[in-house]
């Protein structure tokens, strides 16, 4: 069984949101790239696991971005995969980074097709859904757990008041989410076996981004919390009419 693994490249939580261009570009100077931790801390290190237990021959790292990118790409190697390719693009959007995976799936016959369940920087949890339309496979979405036996896949998602399990058969789609795996920090020897390990760049395949950023904004944030004793119920009336916003 072959895995491929699509990570993204996203800004470090920490990370002083900023703009440029009149607020229509993210502002990355200064700014610290880590994988995006669902698609790492999960879906990758899942992959690795099913490796481990000789499930799999073999975990391929996907990447949609430029080559600024390529030191998270490395990180990914250190922790265990044992290629990796780099679309050379900057992922305009969703479908377009959607169409670069599927198309480099196809050509190389993966039989599993892993991603975290959603990005931290646009939170768009939308990749895997339209990977899987794509190719016509199976998609799970929100995935827990995941293990294989032969040709079949079992997971598990929790659902409101508890969990189900579901089977399908290879090859599919997973974007994973907590309780897939557990954090990983890479040893020594991974981080030197990294440096030789193979990283191959190739050209997107064409497609055309159907969506554009016109701005960006910073949120508000916190307001200031009004505190009101028990006996203002016609003051907190008068609030919720006239402060209180529905989100």
């Amino acid at each position: 069984m072959k895995i491929l693994v699509a990570i993204s490249n996203v800004p470090d939580t920490t990370t002083k949101i900023q703009f440029s261009d009149a607020d229509t570009k993210f502002n990355a100077v200064g700014v610290t790239f880590v994988i995006n931790p669902y698609d790492e801390w999960y879906a990758l290190v899942r992959a690795l696991e099913l490796k481990e237990a000789n499930l799999a021959e073999k975990v391929t790292i996907l990447h949609v971005g430029l080559v600024d990118s390529e030191a998270t790409i490395r990180k990914g190697l250190a922790l265990g995969a044992d290629d990796a390719v780099r679309i050379d693009s900057d992922g305009p959007d969703a479908l377009f980074v959607a169409e670069q995976i599927a198309t480099y799936a196809t050509a190389n016959g993966y039989d599993l097709i892993l991603v975290g369940k959603e990005t931290i920087n646009y939170n768009g949890s939308s990749v895997g859904g339209m990977v899987a339309g794509i190719l016509d496979l199976p998609f799970i979405s929100l995935a827990t757990k995941l293990d294989i036996a032969g040709n079949k896949a079992t997971l598990e998602q929790d659902i409101d008041g508890g969990a189900q399990v579901v089977e399908c058969e290879l090859p599919l789609v997973v974007s994973c989410a907590k309780g897939m795996a557990d954090q990983r920090i890479p040893n020594m020897r991974g981080i030197m076996a990294a440096r030789t390990k193979p990283l191959t760049v190739i050209a997107s395949n064409g497609a055309t981004a159907l969506t554009s950023v016109k701005s960006f904004s910073l949120s508000a944030g916190r307001t200031t919390c009004k505190m009101l004793n028990e006996d203002q119920m016609e003051e907190l009336v008068n609030l919720l009419h006239t402060e209180a916003k529905v989100i």
